[in-house]
């Protein structure tokens, strides 16, 4: 008989998968906090960078509206965007931060 049959097999099978098991219980969590960590910071930078780029054009928009009267509702759309994705920004290092300290 090879040594790779019968019941010692079959136990070195089993406390093989075991010790995977339990490497992968204890490895998994330590790895996996990190990344979610760097992936909420990158999301929150992504964010603020669509809440930053339309602030020039806005300002320009503005400097117009103050001398023609004309773009009210294009200042108040780009406020309002830049508002909202600076929530996602803010919300998404919020939950970076959650998930460092737990």
């Amino acid at each position: 008989m090879s040594e790779a049959s019968g019941p010692a097999a079959g136990f070195r099978f089993l406390h093989m998968r075991f010790v995977v098991k339990q490497f992968l219980h204890h490895v998994v969590p330590g790895v996996i906090r990190p990344l979610r960590v760097l992936w909420n910071e990158m999301i929150a930078f992504v964010f603020l960078i669509f809440a930053v780029i339309p602030a020039p054009r806005t300002w320009r928009t503005w400097r117009q509206y103050e001398q023609t009267g004309e773009g009210l509702f294009n200042i108040v759309l780009a406020v309002v965007f830049m508002l909202i994705m600076g929530g996602f920004a803010w919300g998404s290092y919020r939950r970076a931060r959650k998930a460092a300290r737990s």
